[in-house]
């Protein structure tokens, strides 16, 4: 695993947006351009947040990111976390591996609250979050509308024991 870079924004999109085009994984319906990725990647490197890449023989496989959950001040202890594999690497612990990077920088930075929101049904993020011990904590049912369909988005919430104490 390592940091992202502007340079691999490109096989980011390429993961990416097969799920903006043909699933309900992301409620994004218009494919990402290579450079609003390489922002995105910016962005949050700039705001103090770990995007790391997956490579296998010299291929970027996949990523994961963390992300402000609210913008409010008080939120700051919160953060959204997202992975995404290319479909090659799916079923081969990659997912866990990245996820497991992610969670040990976001103890670094003092993250207390790592929340991970799933659009349902999808079994593998379901698993993926609980076997890294996420709790499921809401659902919210019909708040998304993509392909003449509304879906529900469940969240799942984890604690790292970091951050201010009481």
């Amino acid at each position: 695993m390592r940091s992202a870079c502007a340079a691999d924004a490109a096989a980011i999109a390429a993961i990416y947006n097969p799920y903006v085009l043909d699933s309900v994984i992301t409620f994004e319906e218009t494919p990402v351009s290579v450079a609003a990725m390489a922002d995105r990647i910016s962005d949050t490197l700039a705001a103090g947040l770990p995007w790391l890449v997956a490579e296998r023989d010299g291929q970027l496989q996949g990523y994961a990111y963390a992300a402000k959950w609210r913008a409010r001040s008080a939120y700051r202890y919160a953060l959204e976390s997202s992975v995404y594999l290319a479909p090659t690497a799916k079923r081969l612990g990659l997912g866990s591996e990245l996820y497991r990077c992610l969670l040990a920088r976001l103890r670094e930075i003092g993250c207390h609250t790592v929340i991970g929101g799933i659009a349902l049904p999808n079994t593998a993020s379901v698993a993926l979050h609980e076997k890294l011990g996420y709790r499921r904590v809401a659902r919210f049912e019909q708040v998304g509308y993509k392909f003449e369909r509304w879906i529900d988005v469940g969240y799942w919430q984890l604690h790292l024991d970091v951050g201010p104490q009481d």
